[in-house]
């Protein structure tokens, strides 16, 4: 593990929570999604199941977006930004059968609130060990995701949506074509 428990949980559900949208398409297209996206993510605490919330869910996703294209600078500037709106105050917190680990808002405020400041807590740690170069867009030409490269020797290049597996296809074919030829 490089980083603390929930700073790589509140990375990865950041980085999954970006690549709900696209281009092309819309990866919480109603409530039932983002209850499925709640529970496949391990959040807890206040869920209110409700079109204003699945609202307050989306628009975050744009500013968390940037955190991958941003410099250093800007992505300090919405870290703090999203912790100063959050009015968030980090506290160690220990809850279902989960070691301590911080909580920067009240489990019961607003899910949108919550996924801002876990990703921003998450971003902080980041920024604070130098590791921003951890965060990536995904190498395949025709995919916008982002990831967070987690790995020791900082070989990711893929996102989880297939990715890898479409690019080790097309190469296998252009080898297989070359051979041919």
């Amino acid at each position: 593990m490089l980083f603390a428990h929930d700073t790589e949980c509140g990375l990865t559900a950041t980085a999954a929570l970006v690549n709900t949208t696209g281009p092309d398409r819309e990866g919480l297209p109603d409530v039932a999604a983002l209850d499925e996206f709640f529970t496949a993510h391990a959040w807890t605490g206040r869920h209110e199941h409700t079109e204003a919330e699945l609202r307050d869910v989306r628009a975050l996703r744009p500013r968390l977006r940037r955190l991958w294209h941003a410099d250093p600078d800007e992505v300090v500037a919405i870290v703090n930004a999203l912790l100063r709106e959050s009015h968030a105050l980090p506290q160690l917190i220990r809850h279902d059968d989960e070691p301590y680990h911080l909580h920067a808002v009240p489990r019961d405020a607003p899910l949108a609130t919550r996924m801002a400041v876990e990703a921003a807590m998450a971003m902080a740690d980041l920024v604070r060990m130098d590791e921003l170069s951890r965060l990536r867009v995904c190498d395949h030409p025709d995919c916008d995701n982002v990831l967070v490269d987690l790995s020791k020797n900082r070989s990711r290049r893929f996102c989880d949506a297939g990715c890898g597996n479409r690019a080790a296809v097309s190469a296998y074919r252009a080898r297989r074509a070359a051979a041919q030829s």
